[in-house]
């Protein structure tokens, strides 16, 4: 099918690509890249040991790990738009985002007295509530810094080092469970101990709002702009935001969590629950590898195309999964495709409602396309945990194969006809 659509970046000529400025980072993006490493290692070494933590040593079912999967991909939801709403109405993006971070390191203390059900549904449900008030109003600050020519390449540097945490995460997680069988507390106390580490970076080094504004003053005084607009709603009903959060809302309610794909390949292939954590660092170190190459690539060849070809990696990746062949070969190509899918994914996404945001609601239009994609994941969790207890693993990872192509199929359609007529100046 012949793709019709044009994004900002994507529609450009030639001569406009070679006239770009050079690509320059933002201190404030290594400074919250940085702040996002420490909260990463604190948060993925918990969540590489979860899976069998919660099957394993608490011998739940499937379907509570999938509801509990369900609330750590989707319970943010309730309070990203929120989150993103006070940031634009008070224009103090930092201090919302180290409430979120704050929010977060707790529980990691929190899950050193928790052994029931219930404790774990509520830390999971705090932890992402955190995740839920920091997230937009971060990237609404990179976004702010960013040049915007290069805006996903941008985020693909935060995310970058977002994905060292990432990495470095599951291997801490590894390390303990190798040197102390059943070290699960020892996980959560070097995790409380990272996330307090990032928030005092947070803290220290990426400045306040008082700080930009005199820097804006600044810049204004080389080269006067128009006044900051207001917050306004009903500047984010515009059809490309809107074609933007229907695609994302589709898609996502076919991304099922990677600790599902990760259980079908330990399964499948029968080795020990002390390597386990060693598949969240494989999928890590592909995104780490491609965050800034496929952010590259999603400023010139084009934002949407980027991210509707992630999903196409997604579904390779439910495919290599669904094989019944084992072997190291297999499992490293599912965790190489779910890199791909994260790193054409991601940032692109926050780029996207960025670019499709006025300056003013710039966080409230992220928040809103990443509320959408937590509350369509929290079904998708939810819904794949039932069918794998009721249909079996390999059924239900090719019911979700199938629904995925469809629905990339229709994805296209949706995409086709946008413009940069009603893409909102993201500079």
């Amino acid at each position: 099918m012949y793709l019709s659509f044009s994004d900002r970046s994507g529609g450009k000529s030639d001569e406009a690509i070679r006239t770009s400025p050079p690509f320059k980072v933002s201190p404030i993006i290594i400074s919250l890249g940085i702040v996002s490493m420490f909260t990463d290692i604190s948060s993925e070494s918990v969540a590489a040991v979860l899976p069998i933590y919660i099957t394993g040593v608490l011998g739940l079912s499937m379907v509570a790990y999938g509801f509990l999967d369900g609330i750590n991909q989707g319970i943010s939801a309730i309070v990203r738009i929120g989150a993103g709403w006070t940031a634009d109405k008070s224009d103090r993006h930092k201090l919302i985002a180290f409430v979120g971070y704050g929010l977060s390191t707790l529980t990691r203390a929190w899950l050193l007295l928790a052994s029931g059900f219930a404790a774990i549904t509520a830390i999971i449900a705090v932890d992402r509530i955190g995740k839920g008030i920091r997230t937009a109003p971060r990237d609404a600050l990179i976004t702010e810094v960013a040049q915007p020519e290069h805006l996903a390449r941008s985020f693909g540097v935060h995310r970058m080092l977002d994905t060292v945490g990432a990495t470095i995460g599951p291997l801490l997680a590894f390390i303990v469970l190798l040197l102390i069988p059943n070290g699960y507390h020892t996980v959560f106390v070097v995790s409380f101990a990272c996330g307090i580490l990032g928030l005092a970076v947070l803290g220290l080094m990426v400045p306040g709002r008082k700080q930009r504004a005199a820097a804006k003053a600044k810049l204004e005084l080389a080269a006067p702009s128009t006044p900051r607009a207001a917050f306004r709603w009903r500047e984010l009903n515009n059809p490309n935001m809107r074609r933007l959060l229907l695609l994302a809302g589709i898609l996502g309610l076919l991304t099922i969590g990677d600790g599902f794909i990760y259980l079908v390949l330990q399964s499948r292939a029968s080795f020990a629950a002390t390597w386990f954590p060693l598949l969240y660092v494989g999928t890590n170190v592909a995104y780490l590898v491609l965050a800034i190459p496929l952010g590259r690539l999603a400023d010139k060849w084009g934002r949407m195309r980027v991210f509707i070809a992630g999903h196409g990696a997604l579904l390779a990746a439910y495919l290599c999964a669904a094989l019944p062949a084992t072997g190291a070969a297999f499992t490293v190509a599912c965790l190489l495709l779910l890199g791909v899918f994260y790193a054409a994914t991601d940032g692109v996404l926050a780029a996207l409602a960025g670019q499709f945001s006025p300056i003013a609601s710039r966080a409230s239009g992220i928040a809103a396309a990443q509320t959408v994609v937590a509350g369509s994941r929290f079904f998708a969790s939810l819904g794949f945990g039932v069918l794998w207890f009721m249909f079996g693993r390999e059924q239900a990872i090719v019911f979700a194969a199938v629904a995925l192509a469809a629905a990339l199929v229709g994805g296209l359609v949706i995409v086709r006809g946008i413009t940069t007529s009603n893409t909102v100046d993201a500079a």
